[in-house]
């Protein structure tokens, strides 16, 4: 990757319109969960905007940047202490002031710029939202003075490609209450040709899943991403029951849709001891290891993120050793869209795959930069959503032009997911192969 440049190939440059900042006005608005959140809007001195919307997550790993809030959190403070004036006034003051003049076109210096004006490692002195949605829309407004879609801008001269999609069915953990362990319970197409025929597939699933839940009387609601909240006696009970809703759905499960599963380790694990809530026991590292491979030997389990903690390194080393051959095994919580930390766990052997969430990293050339570092090792890569969003939809044009192979906004349900979803089918219509998925010999499971 070029200097300054976020894009696969270089794009020429003429024609292009003024692409000096003007200035950065932030303003507060609202995620899906009904709490602040930062937008950030980008002015070129041509009159050219680039917008974008900070997400948040609910699970989040220790090493990720941090949300500047405006405190206590408390029930006396308002918005439980979630406001955001203090990072909105930060876009509104020394972000703006600093990137007043700079050239557009140059993300890497803009976001180093960011970087600097923070000055904490944890992005919390400006706060990680205001500079991720700055950040972003910094890319938006680039792509505007091109007169182009961000995707095409980040393509650059390459062509872009729709990724296969990875959507929650059932939610758990912090999403719902943590009603069970396990955070999401997804589903991946593995055997759909295009994006569209992956959303079609999926949406009968979701539909034939809550028919199921309804009918047992064991629908207990909608988790945070849009995901049936099931009311299940135990983690297990929920493979069941998603196995159930992809046969009802007329589609074979392991061949055309199989499962995904987010653990969430971290949540409910440190120190190599895992507690099981909802069905009150405690495993250690190797117990949960053991639980982790009879689910993949009776279930059709294509892919895994955070089966173990973040602080259990050892263990993940030891689960991928042992199931990376033909399961993907996705590093979040412990890789917090960190170059150094995916280049550390690649040479130990720990998990095969990462989940790239942009406000992990607090600005775009940093998310760059650890999807880099994960092709650099012969990683997967999964672009991804938070359990907090809105209509945003960058993060679909970060997959297609970055030429992610994976994305996963969440379930199929809920307008917070749905721009996005449907997002990906506008793009598939620009698409020489009107959105033609990876082959399926890309992925771990199509190597088995």
């Amino acid at each position: 990757m070029a200097s300054g440049d976020l894009t696969r190939g270089r794009l020429g440059m003429t024609g292009i319109r003024s692409s000096e900042i003007a200035g950065v006005h932030g303003r507060r608005i609202w995620d899906s969960r009904g709490r602040p959140t930062v937008e950030a809007e980008v002015e070129l001195r041509s009159g050219l905007l680039g917008r974008s919307i900070a997400p948040a997550g609910a699970s989040t790993g220790s090493g990720e940047a941090v949300d500047r809030r405006d405190g206590p959190r408390d029930a006396t403070a308002a918005f439980a202490g979630f406001d955001v004036t203090g990072a909105v006034g930060a876009v509104n003051g020394e972000i703006s002031a600093a990137l007043a003049g700079m050239d557009v076109a140059d993300q890497t210096a803009i976001d180093a710029t960011l970087v600097e004006l923070d000055g904490t490692r944890d992005r919390s002195r400006l706060g990680g939202n205001a500079m991720i949605a700055t950040s972003m829309a910094v890319a938006h407004a680039a792509a505007a003075a091109e007169d182009v879609p961000l995707w095409r801008h980040l393509c650059g001269s390459e062509n872009g490609a729709l990724p296969l999609p990875e959507i929650q069915i059932f939610g758990g953990g912090a999403h719902a209450g943590r009603r069970l362990d396990v955070q999401d319970f997804m589903c991946i197409a593995v055997g759909a040709e295009t994006f569209g025929q992956a959303l079609d597939w999926t949406a009968e699933v979701y539909r034939a899943a809550g028919e199921l839940l309804a009918d047992a009387g064991r629908l207990a609601g909608i988790a945070d991403e849009g995901g049936w909240w099931p009311s299940f006696d135990d983690n297990e009970e929920a493979l069941h029951w998603l196995i159930r809703a992809i046969e009802r759905a007329g589609l074979e499960p392991g061949e055309q849709m199989a499962v995904s599963l987010d653990i969430a380790a971290s949540e409910f694990g440190s120190n190599g001891r895992y507690t099981l809530a909802c069905e009150g026991r405690a495993l250690d590292t190797g117990e949960m290891i053991e639980k982790l491979e009879g689910w993949i030997a009776r279930f059709p389990i294509v892919s895994i993120e955070d089966p173990l903690a973040e602080d259990d390194l050892q263990g993940l080393r030891t689960f991928t050793e042992r199931v990376g051959h033909a399961v993907q095994v996705i590093g979040d919580d412990a890789l917090v869209t960190n170059a150094k930390l995916v280049r550390e766990a690649a040479a130990a052997g720990a998990c095969n795959a990462v989940l790239v969430k942009p406000n992990q990293a607090g600005t775009l050339s940093e998310t760059r930069a650890a999807f880099d570092a994960a092709a650099a090792a012969d990683w997967g890569a999964v672009i991804s959503a938070r359990s907090g969003e809105s209509e945003d939809v960058t993060v679909v044009h970060l997959a297609v032009g970055w030429g992610a192979k994976q994305l996963k906004v969440g379930s199929f349900a809920r307008s917070e997911r749905m721009a996005k979803w449907n997002e990906g089918l506008r793009i598939a219509e620009s698409l020489p192969g009107g959105g033609e998925l990876p082959p399926r010999a890309s992925f771990p499971w199509g190597r088995r």
